[in-house]
């Protein structure tokens, strides 16, 4: 499956990947030399909105897949990288929107003192973050994702 790292102007973007179950850093500190160091190292597609990153020898020998994103709104650019890539949502909400990490299924006993009270009377499956102890749960947010997810990705 395709990883990805996002440079300092497209964070956003990498949420969003994750939202569709992808693998996806972002990197809002080095420079360019690091951005692009960080993803040869770990194997992964660069994503910027910065055109002199892409002039980069190793981007543009073929090195390092990079995409540059055309849009500044980060439903266009998901689009972009969607259809570009042909990405897909079949892993959908299955990583951590914080920490990028796979989530695990847990039963609701091991996350109760966690839940909002009516989260704990109404749900029945349950996910959580090996890195933050996130807990995630298919609520009202998890169907509004869906709906969005379903609209942008074909």
């Amino acid at each position: 499956m395709v990883r990805f790292l996002a440079d300092c102007n497209v964070g956003r973007l990498a949420r969003w990947l994750r939202v569709l179950g992808y693998d996806a850093e972002y990197e809002p500190s080095l420079p360019d030399r690091g951005v692009v160091a960080r993803a040869v190292a770990e194997g992964r597609v660069l994503l910027t909105r910065d055109a002199d990153m892409m002039r980069r020898r190793i981007i543009v020998q073929g090195g390092l897949p990079a995409v540059l994103l055309r849009g500044d709104a980060v439903q266009d650019q998901l689009v972009q990288v969607v259809r570009e890539l042909g990405l897909d949502a079949t892993r959908a909400l299955t990583r951590c929107l914080e920490c990028n990490l796979d989530l695990e299924p847990r039963s609701r006993s091991t996350v109760r003192d966690r839940l909002p009270p009516h989260v704990q009377a109404t749900q029945h499956r349950f996910s959580e973050c090996p890195g933050c102890r996130r807990v995630y749960w298919p609520g009202s947010h998890w169907d509004r994702m869906q709906r969005r997810i379903a609209a942008l990705v074909p």
